[in-house]
């Protein structure tokens, strides 16, 4: 796809995309000439809702009906390479323009001036009483900055009542200054790094293509631990020079913690940020700054993609293989696929960094459809570490206990020697599974098919899905005896089992449930970073993004788990999550050791991570999904219905496939019931398309569901190219 050229401007009547969930955009007179992606406040019924123009009128409705829709003072737009991607990715997704709109307004505030402060400069009068604590307030002012009240006061470390008395005699003068602080500008030139030679030759090669102003895709593949960040971060430099802005993807807000202190280290200052657990001022703030183009640089999850770039020059999709740039509720969309679409649309590179990329991305890297860029050899002196396989079923260790024999002697000499562990276990909580001991009865959760997850340490029963959670019975519901046992580990009852093995050593757990946002997170990193942890035991979230230099012993608990989850991603992304977290040991001048529990050491994941053999993985997986016809050799879509009234959803079900329409190189697959068949409270039943690559799956999507008529109470979702399928 081609950048789109300038639409021109449209007169007396436009069509207006409201963020709602609309099949398309409204006619409305707007007064003057109104151009493509201009704000206009609308009225839709009753209220007044903000709006975009989005082109020509359909011209269904008479002058006299039409109702006016008023451009925001400034006349503020959406660049123009925004609301072209809203287009594709609606028509893609089968989503609803508006809904997908409303991902890029978050709200009219963003638009107004922004609000203004009061701060104080040093003023020409001379206070007649002079104290020592006024005088330093004075000497600080003096610089001609102007700083709020409590920034003064904490300045010159004096109580507020020094500053108020300053205020009063006219010594300080007030003056309004922006609510924010401007974006300082990163320095494409602050603190370059040395690189080595693979490093320089992928550099060289985005920096040649952000100053080309060209739309290419390239696959920065290297090993944990290789330098990919500092080897993009030239891409980075070279679009700050060319005074263009760049976009920097992370699959999640707790990798930003150390990341925003690298750019910092190499560029002077820290960029922006965007992500969940901003305020909605900080929010405004950021949008704004995007719109105007002051920000240059921002770093953010997968819903900066709707950020409103002026000027975009770079897009980077770090841990481009993550699970985490799935968009599971509203529109269902993929950002990293995204990211490629909008890159071009905006005519600018797009880099793609993973040290296991994604299937799809590896051959299309091999295919030579995306550039190649490897690193092989990790940065400095570090080399990989070793991994070596337990088989459980001959190391068992004493009953009821998780940590081998030769994974707690591999801990005790880490441990002797002063060194940090890590081990991995991919299971929140304390155990999956909680049964009665005399009749076997499964906790549940009463709103899905889902066990209740024991927390030890809170007394209570809590589902993943949906947020449920009840106290720990004294008793089986189903018949009253009094003992449970907990089947399976969590991270608690690893915790649990090396306290009682290694008392001594300092421990922490990191799991969504103990680290609640970035603060928590990049606390638990900062005390890991200084030592003050022996052993940081810990879900996914330990698994990918961190450095510890002292690191030098990775212990997996369960390398089976996630393995066999009846999807054909299912061993990929097992592969690709422990070989993140076996590239957590050995990241400085100490080799690391990476000890993997497993029962199936035979398997053929098992096999490529202990040999170090990726490609050869990568391969085996490319025939077999070649064979097989499914991505990215083929086209897959969900199909996913779901209800309250399970009767209404499993009629629906029947409805549809039935009048699927027969076409050459598509098959059908279901209904089935849903992995989880009950999920927050409503029955879930999926179908499944799958097409070979030239097939138009929307158009066949849309013929499909178009004919279908389906009970009311029924919810119709759409996932093209799922990458989950519960």
């Amino acid at each position: 796809m081609n950048a789109c050229p300038p639409k021109p401007a449209i007169a007396g009547r436009a069509g207006v995309l409201l963020p709602l969930p609309l099949a398309g955009a409204y006619d409305y007179s707007i007064a003057g000439q109104a151009r493509r992606g201009l704000l206009v406040t609308a009225p839709i019924g009753p209220r007044e809702s903000l709006g975009v123009v989005w082109g020509q009128a359909q011209g269904e409705i008479d002058d006299k009906r039409l109702k006016q829709a008023i451009p925001l003072p400034g006349e503020p737009a959406l660049p123009e390479g925004l609301c072209d991607f809203i287009d594709w990715v609606a028509n893609y997704t089968l989503t609803p323009p508006g809904l997908v709109l409303a991902m890029a307004l978050r709200s009219r505030q963003a638009f107004e001036p922004e609000t203004m402060r009061t701060a104080y400069i040093r003023g020409t009068v001379t206070p007649k009483r002079m104290t020592p604590p006024r005088q330093r307030v004075l000497e600080i002012a003096g610089d001609g900055l102007a700083r709020s009240c409590p920034d003064l006061a904490e300045e010159a470390n004096v109580t507020p009542g020094v500053v108020r008395g300053l205020i009063d005699c006219g010594a300080l003068v007030p003056t309004e200054l922006p609510e924010f602080r401007p974006f300082a500008a990163p320095d494409p030139g602050f603190s370059p790094p040395t690189l080595n030679t693979e490093q320089d030759l992928a550099a060289h090669l985005t920096r040649d293509a952000v100053a080309g102003r060209r739309f290419s895709v390239h696959l920065l593949d290297g090993v944990t631990g290789s330098g990919k960040t500092e080897t993009y971060f030239e891409a980075v430099a070279e679009a700050l020079r060319q005074d263009r802005q760049t976009l920097i993807l992370l699959p999640e807000i707790a990798l930003t913690v150390q990341f925003l202190d690298r750019f910092a280290a190499r560029f002077g200052v820290r960029p922006a940020e965007w992500h969940s657990d901003l305020t909605q001022r900080e929010r405004r703030h950021v949008f704004r700054a995007v719109l105007s183009g002051e920000v240059r640089v921002v770093v953010g999850a997968r819903s900066a993609l709707y950020l409103p770039f002026k000027e975009l020059g770079l897009i980077v999709v770090d841990e481009e293989h993550e699970q985490a740039y799935k968009q599971e509720d509203g529109p269902i969309y993929h950002a990293r696929d995204m990211a490629v679409v909008r890159a071009r649309i905006e005519q600018c590179p797009v880099v793609l960094a993973s040290a296991t990329p994604s299937l799809e991305s590896y051959v299309n890297a091999t295919n030579g459809r995306y550039s190649h860029l490897k690193l092989t050899r990790r940065h400095g002196d570090a080399v990989l570490p070793q991994v070596r396989l337990i088989d459980t079923r001959a190391d068992r260790g004493e009953a009821g206990m998780f940590l081998s024999l030769a994974l707690r002697e591999a801990l005790a000499v880490s441990l002797a020697a002063g060194e940090q562990a890590m081990l991995f276990l991919n299971r929140r909580g304390y155990a999956p599974l909680t049964i009665c001991e005399a009749c076997g009865h499964k906790m549940i959760c009463r709103n899905c098919s889902a066990w209740l997850v024991e927390h030890r340490y809170r007394k209570r029963l809590v589902c993943h899905h949906c947020g449920f959670e009840t106290a720990m019975p004294p008793a089986c519901p189903q018949c009253g005896n009094a003992g449970f046992a907990a089947c399976g580990p969590g991270v608690e009852r690893v915790a649990e089992e090396f306290k009682s093995v290694f008392p001594e050593a300092r421990v922490a757990i990191a799991s969504s449930d103990t680290l609640h946002g970035p603060a928590e997170t990049q606390a638990a990193i900062r005390a890991m970073s200084k030592r003050e942890i022996d052993v940081l035991i810990g879900t996914q979230i330990v698994a990918k993004g961190h450095h510890f230099p002292q690191l030098t012993l990775v212990g997996v608990v369960d390398a089976d788990l996630g393995g066999s989850d009846g999807d054909l991603r299912a061993r990929e992304r097992t592969f690709q999550l422990l070989h993140q977290v076996a590239g957590r040991a050995g990241r400085a001048e100490k080799p690391g050791l990476v000890l993997m529990q497993t029962r199936n050491p035979q398997d053929a994941v098992m096999q490529a991570l202990a040999a170090a053999d990726r490609d050869a993985f990568y391969e085996q997986e490319r025939k077999y999904r070649e064979a097989a016809h499914a991505p990215p050799f083929g086209r897959l879509a969900a199909i996913i219905l779901s209800g309250h009234d399970g009767d209404a959803v499993r009629e629906a079900g029947r409805i549809l496939a039935k009048c699927a329409p027969a076409a050459r190189g598509v098959k059908v697959w279901g209904p089935t019931p849903a992995f989880y068949a009950l999920l927050r409270g409503q029955t879930r039943e999926r179908l499944l398309l799958q097409a070979e690559r030239s097939v138009d799956v929307q158009a066949y999507l849309r013929n499909w569901l178009g004919a279908a008529k389906l009970p009311k109470p029924v919810r119709v979702t759409v996932d093209v190219d799922p990458v989950s399928f519960f």
